[in-house]
């Protein structure tokens, strides 16, 4: 644990750093790279969508435990009934309640299936329960899913670029934003989960947490930045990377500490549950919670620094900083050669004889009046005004009284 301490407290102060934004580019190909792979899920194996977007027939039979061939039984009770090509989605609940899921069926076919479901799993007609869900009503959800999904993003914008006074800050969030949804989204394809209403709120959620991370990191940005400005001591990408660096010990604490619980929802609706509300929702808070925490510091401030590379203010601050570190750089050498010379002199004054060393003292003096009367020494430090040119210290002056008195 204090070695974990030290890391960061070195990542704060500046003394270890990780070039996030000097090598931006890397990670704009990882990212390009993923979301390719994201994207072609929506081709090779489209959404999965749940009967409340698309609408259809639900039955749930209550069965004491799931039997191993309960799929084939099912799908073969609902296509003796509704047709040979008939579809049924079948999975369990809880690993003792059988979900099977078709299109949408007639008031009577729908009589018929619940009670050929009940013949072949052998149960009563009351532990049978279905559920009918119209088109009209699964397409209003999915039009008020995608109207609550632009306003969010819309008014986000605005409060981003309102905050920060700064538009490209605001896009910066909102691409990382599009990035984290674009690949949750994705795994949400490849794996065929259902995206159900409680997915949706998923979704939301994770919307939230990335750009709340985001803006935790875009904090220290400004910061950082504000003072580079106002001191003219650090360009504006290390600036902006400092900040990344900063908060890389708290995002990793924050996303691992807020996946323990999701990790165990998932294991536990894995293993137990089966298909449902909490495995739905565990598994787009887990998805995209770690998306989110990757493009705050890998995609958001890197792309930030890109779009204001080239802003009068920013490369203005590059140059100053620029020369700030040249004139640091230069002092050190300024001081050793300075030194090395007032070691070789004193040498050389030794052994010297005294009349030669008097005279030596009397150029010194000179030089050193000179040196003074420019306001510097030869190490270039400053000379203080009060200081004296020459001679003992603390000497006091002779006035007329003193004079009288030796008289």
């Amino acid at each position: 644990m204090s070695r974990m301490a030290d890391w960061g407290n070195d990542l704060y102060t500046g003394r270890r750093s990780f070039d996030f934004v000097g090598q931006s580019k890397k990670w704009y190909v990882w990212s390009a790279v993923i979301m390719a792979i994201a994207a072609l899920g929506f081709v090779v194996r489209p959404i999965n969508l749940s009967l409340e977007f698309t609408g259809g027939s639900e039955f749930r039979v209550a069965t004491q435990s799931a039997p191993a061939n309960y799929e084939e039984r099912a799908t073969a009770a609902v296509r003796d009934i509704a047709g040979a090509g008939s579809s049924a989605n079948v999975s369990t609940l809880g690993g003792s309640t059988v979900r099977v899921q078709t299109e949408e069926l007639s008031a009577d076919e729908g009589r018929e299936v619940s009670d050929a479901l009940a013949k072949t799993f052998e149960v009563q007609d009351n532990k049978v329960s279905s559920n009918f869900i119209g088109p009209s009503w699964g397409k209003s959800v999915s039009q008020q899913a995608l109207r609550a999904l632009v306003v969010f993003i819309v008014l986000t914008t605005a409060m981003m670029a309102l905050y920060y006074r700064n538009l490209k800050m605001a896009l910066a969030s909102m691409i990382a934003l599009a990035h984290d949804m674009l690949i949750t989204v994705g795994i949400y394809s490849w794996t065929g989960f259902e995206v159900s209403p409680a997915t949706m709120i998923g979704f939301l959620t994770v919307l939230g947490y990335s750009l709340y991370d985001t803006v935790v990191v875009f904090d220290h940005v400004k910061e950082n930045t504000r003072a580079s400005f106002a001191n003219r001591r650090m360009s504006f990408d290390r600036a902006a990377n400092l900040a990344v660096n900063q908060t890389l010990v708290r995002s990793i604490n924050t996303t691992v500490i807020a996946n323990l619980p999701v990790v165990a929802v998932l294991i536990i609706g894995f293993a137990v549950l089966g298909p449902g509300t909490l495995l739905d929702l565990s598994l787009a808070l887990f998805v995209g919670t770690t998306v989110g925490a990757f493009s705050s510091v890998f995609i958001a401030t890197p792309l930030l620094v890109d779009l204001r590379r080239k802003d009068p203010e920013v490369v203005k601050l590059a140059k100053d900083a620029e020369k700030y570190q040249a004139r640091q750089s230069r002092e050190p050498a300024l001081a050793t050669a300075g030194a090395q010379a007032s070691a070789s002199s004193s040498t050389v004054t030794s052994a010297q004889p005294r009349d030669a060393r008097s005279e030596t003292s009397s150029v010194d003096a000179a030089s050193d009046v000179s040196g003074e009367a420019q306001g510097q020494t030869l190490t270039g430090r400053k000379v203080h005004k009060y200081a004296q040119s020459g001679g003992p210290r603390n000497q006091p002056k002779k006035t007329p009284r003193n004079r009288r008195g030796k008289e």
